[in-house]
């Protein structure tokens, strides 16, 4: 497996994990900066369901940016 880098967030009082696998390439052989998400619990779950494209964002932005 790729090396990984996790990290606990807080998005509107959910809590989260990310791993990030910088190392990983897509078809083009282009490096990208891939990663998932894992809620905690239900209701953090239930956020990242109803609320995609803003926990996406959020993430690209603020996080991924600064892991990297």
């Amino acid at each position: 497996m790729a090396n990984r880098i996790k990290k606990i967030i807080s998005v509107d009082k959910n809590k989260f994990t990310i791993e990030v696998y910088p190392d990983l390439r897509n078809s083009r052989d282009e490096s990208c900066p891939f990663w998932e998400i894992f809620p905690h619990d239900y209701h953090a779950a239930l956020f990242a369901f109803s609320n995609k494209n803003k926990l996406n964002e959020l993430i690209e932005k603020k996080f991924i940016t600064k892991m990297l």
